[in-house]
């Protein structure tokens, strides 16, 4: 009876190593997430494409509109768990499905879009990791003006079928109100909306700018571009944007934060329930500040911004 007993708990534990998991990635498009860092934070968790686990990426392309017909597509292949990047990828998941696991990356602020109603046990089926988008909306347009001191007119840039829009444009505003400047608000989705956003905003007489968080990184060269042509002090979203010639930003560290959605789908996989994972905030906001650009565009960037700097292109 013991050996009977023993041969079935072996024969268990080998179906259990012998599970190939299927985890479905949704994400707006390429540029969006990060591939080798989650699949190597995966490796180093012990996943291997193939043996134990398969990834279904699906891409809408830059087309949001796309995204809840291709998560439908990933809840009908059957999958064990959700990757949604984005909240306009987050978004599109929860309308696929109640019951398959979410494990949100990169995210705004899941409480203001109504994704979860609690960060630290936000029930369902639903946790993740989010960007603090929302958060260090205030912050970031203090640092555009600390960093241009006379900045009284500031062009804001926002991706308008992104969710996560409308609560940083409410902190904008409010941030703006409190520091005395006077923002302008510039939907772009497209590379012809951002011609004409510069043109406009030109036009108008603007100080600096300041990108919302969301669909932006498809434009981030273009933006970069336009911003250095005019000679106008811009706070982007990333160190890669700095690096392509970008003034300045302040963001979490992308990898990282994929390295970490690896840690929830790991968790989750293992048996742990979506709603008992607190949702996870980056534990540092990283400052770049571009020297090049400042001195190209004519500015000299105040020592108590530059002290802070966490990267510094030269």
């Amino acid at each position: 009876m013991t050996l009977m007993c023993l041969v079935l708990s072996l024969d268990a534990r080998a179906q259990q190593v012998q599970k190939v998991y299927r985890v479905g990635v949704l994400t707006p498009s390429s540029l969006q997430w990060q591939p080798t860092v989650f699949t190597d934070a995966l490796r180093d968790l012990g996943y291997r494409e193939a043996a134990n686990l398969t990834l279904i990426v699906r891409d809408a392309g830059g087309r949001l509109d796309a995204l809840p017909q291709l998560a439908n597509e990933l809840v009908r292949d059957k999958i064990d768990l959700l990757v949604a990047v984005t909240t306009p990828g987050a978004r599109a998941a929860i309308g696929a499905t109640k019951t398959i696991p979410i494990v949100m990356s990169e995210v705004g602020d899941p409480l203001a879009t109504g994704f979860v109603t609690n960060l630290g046990r936000p029930g369902g089926n639903v946790t993740g990791v989010t960007n603090l988008s929302r958060d260090i909306t205030g912050k970031r347009l203090q640092l555009l003006k600390e960093t241009v001191p006379h900045l009284v007119r500031v062009a804001v840039l926002h991706h308008p079928d992104d969710p996560i829009a409308a609560p940083q444009i409410a902190d904008t505003k409010a941030t703006a109100l409190q520091l005395g400047l006077e923002p302008r608000f510039f939907p772009v989705s497209n590379a012809e909306d951002l011609q004409g956003a510069f043109a406009t905003m030109v036009e108008w007489r603007a100080q600096a700018v300041l990108r919302l968080a969301g669909q932006a990184l498809p434009l981030s060269r273009p933006t970069v571009d336009l911003a250095v042509k005019y000679s106008l002090p811009t706070m982007m979203l990333t160190k890669e944007d700095v690096a392509l010639g970008a003034l300045m930003s302040y963001d979490a560290d992308r990898a990282e934060l994929f390295r970490r959605t690896a840690y929830f789908v790991d968790k989750i996989l293992r048996g742990a329930k979506p709603g008992d994972l607190a949702v996870e905030q980056p534990s540092k906001i990283e400052l770049s500040i571009n020297i090049k650009t400042a001195n190209a565009i004519g500015l000299t960037i105040p020592s108590s911004v530059l002290l802070r700097a966490d990267h510094v292109a030269r």
